[in-house]
């Protein structure tokens, strides 16, 4: 609230008045905007402490209806995320030159999440052509799922794609299932299949040592991942390490050690500008500054980048990023 006016003759007696007016001039527009009047409650320490509910272990067998309603299987990330992976193995995707492997960039993928008080959480962010968009949209509005952020990964890419994250919280897993599947169904997204896990033509042990995480294979491409240090939470639900807040560098080999980088940095706001400034340094062209959520605390954003060059080089000089920001090694 502002200052009392230095023209009011009895500040502590017309700063009570004053409040109940603001409060009833604001009472309207809080009624209107429930979302984000709860969000600003949840800052107050002692009471997100009291309402936040903490996400359980799960097994695969506890999916089992999600998994027939999506029309594939998932597997589980960390006991506490069941994941399904949908990659736009369809697309003939090019950026700069360059074929995009769907592990690289078109990868879709969606997480469920069970929490104590027997709610689940769907989280995704799904690869769909600028002619699928707008159909894929109305189905999930149709289906009570709702759209956190549309966004790019990639600069001067053909076809046009675009990234949509997906959010939804209720209590029947599987009717969130069914409406992500009518959703899918509204694109032409394939069914799986399997995945080549062999080597990479990349100094991988160099990649490792330059960005201090031991990165993993994942259909050619060399996947290098970080988790934020502290707690997020959505509302008043506590995000298991990595579900929507993941720092990125994806590595596709080009030959001779070479690679296409396309990657994505988790950040909070007093981190943004450091790790923009890095990544310019190492020679990356920046893609895209926005959120994937809407009510996480803290606050985070995310930067797709994109780069090509020697791989072990390029992570080296990618470092810095890294450093600006409060992440670890995924586990």
């Amino acid at each position: 609230m502002a200052a009392d006016s230095p023209h009011d003759s009895n500040p502590q007696k017309g700063a009570p008045r004053r409040r109940v007016l603001a409060a009833a001039a604001l009472t309207p527009m809080l009624a209107g905007a429930a979302a984000p009047a709860r969000a600003l409650s949840a800052r107050t320490g002692e009471a997100k402490s009291r309402r936040l509910v903490q996400p359980v272990t799960t097994t695969l067998s506890d999916w089992e209806e999600v998994a027939h309603a999506l029309g594939r299987k998932g597997d589980m990330k960390r006991k506490l995320m069941y994941h399904t992976a949908l990659p736009r193995h369809d697309l003939r995707v090019r950026s700069h030159g360059i074929h995009v492997k769907p592990a690289l960039a078109l990868g879709s993928h969606v997480s469920f999440v069970r929490y104590a008080d027997k709610s689940t959480l769907l989280m995704g962010d799904v690869v769909v052509t600028e002619q699928e968009m707008q159909a894929f949209t109305d189905a999930l509005h149709k289906h009570k799922i709702g759209q956190t952020a549309i966004h790019k990964h990639l600069l001067s890419q053909t076809p046009d794609i675009w990234w949509i994250h997906v959010h939804a919280h209720g209590h029947h897993p599987g009717a969130l299932a069914r409406g992500l599947r009518a959703a899918f169904d509204r694109t032409d997204t394939p069914p799986p299949r399997p995945s080549s896990q062999r080597g990479v033509d990349l100094d991988t042990a160099g990649i490792d040592t330059a960005l201090g995480v031991k990165g993993t294979v994942d259909d050619g491409i060399y996947k290098s991942i970080f988790v934020r240090g502290e707690t997020i939470t959505d509302g008043h639900l506590v995000l298991p390490p990595g579900l929507g807040s993941t720092s990125a560098f994806n590595f596709q080999p080009l030959g001779d050690g070479r690679a296409a980088i396309s990657g994505d940095c988790a950040m909070i706001a007093s981190e943004v500008q450091d790790v923009l400034v890095a990544l310019r340094s190492a020679g990356a062209r920046l893609v895209e500054l926005h959120n994937h959520g809407l009510t996480d605390e803290p606050r985070l954003f995310f930067v797709h980048f994109w780069a090509v060059g020697d791989g072990a080089r390029l992570a080296r000089a990618l470092r810095p990023a890294v450093a600006a920001t409060n992440v670890v090694p995924a586990g």
